[in-house]
């Protein structure tokens, strides 16, 4: 199979609105804003007009099994300058987990670690072919809040440069927790699934219509819809 970013685009011109917050749980303030990320005029906190409906969908939908529990919307909408951003700076990150400095690293060492941040970041690409989907307004990281306005444990946080990122790491687990993490994805699944959404199968909370990314995990023919919100 071709990778996603092959997919054809052609814009459809939809508005990026702001996704109504009151109906939603949402980290404040902003963890990228928190970090100095450069959103510009724009919010993380927007989509594409028509996936806000959807994600309302998928709220409710979540409701109907459990009536106090929400979604909590990580981020959204997502300039290239800011996965630019989150892209050097999960580098640097890497550095500072494993001790390294940059100016000593070896050829193979800086490759691995770049490896292992772009298994977690798309590329932030200018190139109006190969958009990062965030960058699209198509695109959503969320998680779950449970009757207690706590987030519920997925076993790993949003973000995590590790295996335990992957949507089924925990799935053939015996251990009762691991169970456990595996059944709080598999709801978060479920409930964007029934509201359209298709997930990305490196992260479990990342979640988009419409982008190359959702065209590519439908077998769509068809090209994608929604390219780069300059």
């Amino acid at each position: 199979m071709r990778p996603y970013h092959q997919i054809p685009i052609i814009e459809c011109g939809e508005p990026l609105v702001e996704i109504p917050l009151e109906l939603f749980a949402v980290e404040s303030p902003h963890p990228y804003e928190k970090l100095g990320a450069p959103y510009g005029e724009h919010s993380p906190y927007f989509l594409r007009e028509s996936l806000i409906s959807n994600l309302i969908e998928a709220q409710s939908y979540l409701q109907s099994i459990y009536p106090n529990w929400r979604i909590q919307i990580f981020d959204a909408y997502r300039p290239v300058a800011v996965q630019q951003f989150m892209v050097d700076y999960s580098f640097a990150q890497a550095l500072r987990e494993r001790g390294l400095i940059e100016a000593e690293l070896s050829p193979y060492l800086r490759q691995e670690l770049w490896e292992a941040v772009y298994e977690i970041w798309a590329l932030p690409s200018l190139d109006e072919k190969t958009p990062p989907p965030h960058s699209t307004g198509a695109a959503v990281d969320v998680t779950l809040l449970d009757d207690n306005g706590l987030v519920v444990d997925m076993g790993s946080p949003i973000d995590e440069m590790s295996k335990r990122s992957l949507p089924d790491y925990f799935a053939n687990n015996s251990e009762l927790e691991a169970q456990q993490y595996h059944a709080h994805r598999q709801l978060l699944h479920n409930v964007m699934l029934k509201a359209g959404f298709q997930r990305n199968p490196k992260e479990w909370w990342h979640f988009s219509l419409g982008d190359q990314m959702y065209c590519w995990l439908n077998n769509q023919l068809t090209p994608a819809c929604y390219g780069r919100v300059v």
